[in-house]
C-alpha cells in the first residue's frame, strides 16, 4: 500500500468572522484549517497541537498579533513555525516591525486567494528544505573523520541544499514581483561572465582572488531580497511608479542589507551571507555618489556592488515592463556606455563592452515566463 502525503495544517487566527470564513474558503481544498478568534486561544491551542504554518491577524482585541508572535518565538516548541501576518495595515513601518519579530511574510487584506495559496506553498517548501538542511548538517557532525568519502558526499549534499534554499528565497521575492520574470537567474549569469572576464584579464586581481566565486554567485540570488518588505501594490503596479512609490521601493536595498545582517548574527554559516549583504545593500549605489541607500561614491562602493549594478541595469533595460518596451541589446549597451564614470565604474564598463555579446546570449536564452516556481517546486 502506497502511503499518501500528510495534508499540512494551517492555523488561521482572526477576530473577524468574515475574514475567517473567507480564509477557510481559500484554504480548505489544500490544507487542514483550524480557525481561532484570538491570540490567547492560539497560545492555548499550541500547547496541544503544532501546525505547519500560522496565518495571524495583527489588529485583534486583547493580545494583538505582535504580542502573539513574541509568545510563539519565545517558546522553543513553537519558535520554528512559519508565521504570516494578515493585516489591513499597509504602511512600511508595520511590515518591518512584523518581519523583525520573526514573521516570514506580510500580506495585506483583502488578499487574493491564489496569492495566499502560493505564498503559503513557498514558505512551507522553505521550511521543509530548512529542516532537511539542518538534519544533514547534524548528521555531518556525527561522521567519523576517517570516513572521508562519506564526509565529502554529505558536504556536497549540504551545499546543494544550501543553494536550493537560496533559490527558494530568491524565487519567493521574484514571485512577489510579477513583472521581473527570470531576472535573478539572468543577473547571476551576467555576474559570472563579468567575474570570469576579470579573472582572465587580471582586473582587480588581488580582491577577486580572495573570493569564493561559487559562494559569490550563490549569494547574488539574494540581491533583491529586501523587496519582501515592499507592498504588493507597488511591486505589481501596472504602470510607472509615482515619486512616493519609488521612494518606498528604494527602501528595499537598506532593508535587504539589514535582514541579511540579522541572519548573519544568528548563524555560523557566514561566508555567502556576507557576500549577499554586500549585493543587497550596494547594487543601487552609483559611481558618482548619486545612488542609494547610502550615496557611496567611487571605490567606496564594494566591487561586488559595482558589478551587480552593471548586470542589474542591463537586465532592466532588456526587459519589458508595463510602462516601457524592452530595449534592444545595442540600445542597452549604449545606455551602459553613457553611464561610464557616472552610474558605473569606468573599468567595469570597459570590461562589459568586451563581453557584451555573452550578455546578449543570456538575455535571449532566458526568457521571462510567468512565475510558477518551476525550478523549486520540482525538487
Amino acid at each position: 500500500m502506497i502511503a499518501t502525503e500528510r495534508r499540512k495544517t494551517v492555523f488561521l487566527v482572526d477576530d473577524d468572522l468574515t475574514n475567517l470564513t473567507v480564509g477557510i474558503s481559500a484554504l480548505e481544498e489544500c490544507y487542514d484549517v483550524l480557525t481561532l478568534s484570538s491570540g490567547e486561544l492560539l497560545i492555548k491551542m499550541l500547547e496541544k497541537s503544532v501546525p505547519d504554518l500560522i496565518l495571524l491577524d495583527v489588529e485583534m482585541p486583547g493580545m494583538n498579533g505582535y504580542e502573539t508572535i513574541r509568545h510563539i518565538k519565545r517558546n522553543p516548541a513553537t519558535a520554528a513555525i512559519p508565521v504570516i501576518f494578515l493585516t489591513a495595515k499597509s504602511d512600511g513601518g508595520s511590515e518591518l516591525e512584523g518581519l523583525s519579530l520573526g514573521a516570514v511574510d506580510y500580506i495585506v487584506k483583502p488578499f487574493s486567494a491564489a496569492l495566499l495559496l502560493k505564498r503559503i506553498e513557498i514558505h512551507l517548501l522553505l521550511e521543509a528544505q530548512t529542516r532537511e538542511l539542518m538534519a544533514q548538517k547534524a548528521e555531518l557532525v556525527r561522521f567519523n573523520n576517517n570516513l572521508q568519502d562519506m564526509v565529502n558526499a554529505k558536504i556536497k549534499t549540504v551545499v546543494e541544499l544550501q543553494d536550493t534554499l537560496l533559490m527558494a528565497m530568491a524565487e519567493l521575492v521574484e514571485c512577489r514581483d510579477d513583472v521581473t520574470g527570470r531576472h535573478i537567474e539572468r543577473a547571476r549569469n551576467y555576474l559570472a561572465v563579468l567575474i570570469d572576464a576579470m579573472q582572465r584579464q587580471g582586473l582587480f586581481a588581488a580582491e577577486v582572488s580572495a573570493w569564493n566565486v561559487k559562494l559569490v554567485l550563490q549569494s547574488a540570488q539574494l540581491h533583491d531580497v529586501g523587496k519582501i518588505a515592499v507592498k504588493d501594490g507597488i511591486l505589481n503596479k501596472l504602470g510607472k511608479l509615482s515619486g512616493e512609490e519609488f521612494l518606498e521601493i528604494k527602501k528595499h536595498a537598506a532593508f535587504g542589507g539589514a535582514l541579511i545582517e540579522k541572519i548573519i548574527k544568528n548563524t555560523n554559516e557566514r561566508a555567502f551571507l556576507e557576500y549577499a549583504k554586500i549585493f543587497a545593500l550596494t547594487h543601487h549605489e552609483r559611481w558618482d555618489g548619486s545612488g542609494y541607500p547610502n550615496g557611496l561614491k567611487g571605490e567606496e562602493i564594494p566591487l561586488l556592488g559595482r558589478l551587480m549594478a552593471v548586470a542589474d541595469v542591463y537586465d532592466a533595460l532588456r526587459s519589458a515592463r508595463p510602462y516601457k518596451d524592452a530595449y534592444s541589446h545595442e540600445e542597452a549597451v549604449k545606455v551602459i556606455l553613457e553611464g561610464r564614470g557616472t552610474h558605473f565604474d569606468p573599468r567595469l564598463v570597459d570590461l562589459f563592452i568586451g563581453v557584451s555579446d555573452e550578455f546578449a546570449k543570456i538575455a535571449d536564452t532566458l526568457s521571462e515566463p510567468t512565475c510558477e516556481l518551476g525550478s523549486v517546486a520540482a525538487l
